[in-house]
């Protein structure tokens, strides 16, 4: 004797799955945070800019301090810092008509830390802040 299969309804298979809906809105959240650390990522994948951002995390630097110690033409270090600033990465400081640069959060700090002892500290090359 065969044993009659009972067809499941349609409506208490999809009932039974975890519903696409309720996952959307964390999808979204981490879609966004995703987009935001690969912005954050392309802006410390330009050499110069990664250059500028670690010598900002040892203390706020004007632009001719930066051009000095780069040997990098100032109309580059300018352009670079512009972006840096656009991406909120550095936040600047006016005294009179100098302009001062620094770091703009702790989080940065971490990462540039970071970064500086996987490829630099190791090597004795450069100081960065602690």
């Amino acid at each position: 004797m065969t044993k009659k299969r009972h067809a499941i309804p349609a409506e208490e298979i999809v009932d039974e799955l975890p519903s696409v809906d309720e996952d959307a809105p964390e999808l979204e959240k981490m879609v966004r945070k995703a987009r935001d650390a690969s912005d954050f990522l392309k802006a410390l994948a330009h050499e110069t800019r990664l250059l500028l951002l670690c010598y900002l995390s040892e203390r706020e630097r004007t632009v001719t301090e930066l051009e000095n110690i780069l040997s990098i033409r100032q109309p580059t270090i300018s352009q670079q810092l512009a972006r840096l600033r656009l991406d909120g990465l550095v936040t600047t400081r006016r005294d009179g008509k100098t302009i001062y640069y620094t770091i703009a959060d702790e989080k940065l700090h971490r990462v540039i830390n970071i970064i500086y002892d996987i490829f630099c500290r190791e090597n004795g090359i450069g100081r960065i802040r602690e």
